[in-house]
């Protein structure tokens, strides 16, 4: 997919979000466990959708932040190993975190914190910028060419 034509293939978006997402919840629960884990008695999954812990007040608080903003450069990580295109990141990025919203209002309301939104923002410009940053690094690689001169 990387090279050549680009074709509408809605399988391989729907396969590639999916992919996404489930990896960004799993990196999201290994940072968890090793920032949050420490702290708590139990690592359940109002860590990952309660808009709540993410608090400036608390040290749980502030590893949460860390935590998201830490899986904010795996994300990208995912963004430039599965989409491979700088200008399709941005529309990754911001389709996983909206599924992530959504998934946060269903299980604890609408997030209403200032820093909640603040993380959120930052994670997601994070994700983009530094996956376009991949994948562009990737794009502008020189194409090795070798010497196909005949001998005549």
């Amino acid at each position: 997919m990387f090279y050549g034509a680009m074709i509408w293939d809605p399988w391989l978006i729907l396969a590639q979000i999916v992919c996404i997402q489930s990896l960004y919840y799993m990196s999201l629960g290994i940072f968890l466990w090793a920032f949050v884990g420490t702290q708590v008695p139990e690592l359940t999954l109002k860590y990952f959708f309660n808009h709540s812990l993410v608090t400036g007040a608390s040290v749980v608080g502030w590893s949460v932040i860390a935590a998201y903003i830490v899986n904010s450069l795996c994300g990208a990580a995912c963004m430039f190993i599965l989409v491979e295109r700088a200008k399709k990141c941005l529309d990754f990025t911001v389709t996983l975190y909206i599924i992530h919203l959504i998934l946060c209002v269903l299980y604890h309301g609408f997030p209403t914190s200032f820093l909640w939104w603040f993380v959120f923002i930052l994670c997601v410009v994070i994700t983009a910028l530094f996956g376009e940053w991949l994948c562009m690094r990737r794009e502008l690689k020189d194409i090795p060419m070798r010497s196909t001169r005949l001998d005549v």
